[in-house]
């Protein structure tokens, strides 16, 4: 290799160097993971009970709040496979589409009746212990009022780049995923995807 072209591969070195610094340095300053639960916890609820639509538990208001807000923050496809389990690998495309709408559509629901309870309400995120290079952690909080028990919430993190998504979440004790994959196991067992696709289907129709 000739002195020409260790140099010319040196200049391309420093320029890939100089390209590359500032999308490592955003990486690496990815937000603490309690901080960004404290953030997009705060927003949601101010988002909330600013809006007497939304503290009413309007199913269209919060579903376009939840695709605004919520589902970029979370890693959706994860916990829906995480729901259903082993037989996600054997959907079909089409299954996997009505299975990620009906879950994100049960997701809603569940985000509906939680948000009648906020007015007047603080979101109070724990310290978090992980070590350097975790990529994946949990933070647990509290949603706190006056008068009230603390009601504990967790929250299972993965790091993607330079943020981190949302995996699973825990309301009183009870892991969401967890739940349901239990409950989604027994209906496939029973009746196979399609019959989980229906049985989401009609719960998500009732009251």
């Amino acid at each position: 290799m000739t002195q020409h072209t260790l140099d010319t591969w040196r200049r391309r070195g420093v320029i890939l160097a100089l390209v590359l610094a500032p999308v490592l340095t955003w990486a690496q300053a990815r937000m603490a993971p309690d901080l960004f639960i404290q953030q997009l916890g705060d927003e949601l609820m101010a988002r909330v009970q600013s809006d007497p639509v939304l503290i009413k538990g309007d199913t269209e208001r919060i579903k376009a709040l939840v695709d605004e807000r919520v589902l970029p923050n979370m890693a959706f496809e994860r916990m829906t496979a995480s729901t259903v389990g082993p037989a996600w690998r054997d959907a079909t495309p089409e299954q996997r589409d009505q299975l990620k709408d009906a879950f994100k559509t049960l997701l809603v629901r569940t985000y509906a009746g939680a948000v009648k309870h906020i007015a007047g309400k603080k979101l109070v995120v724990l310290p978090v212990r992980m070590a350097d290079g975790d990529t994946e952690v949990t933070v647990r909080s509290e949603i706190r009022s006056a008068g009230s028990e603390p009601v504990p919430l967790g929250y299972r993190l993965s790091a993607d780049g330079d943020h981190w998504v949302i995996y699973d979440i825990n309301v009183v004790g009870i892991w969401l995923v967890e739940t349901y994959r239990t409950q989604f196991a027994q209906q496939i067992q029973k009746t196979g995807l399609d019959g989980l696709i229906a049985a989401l289907t009609r719960l998500n129709k009732g009251a």
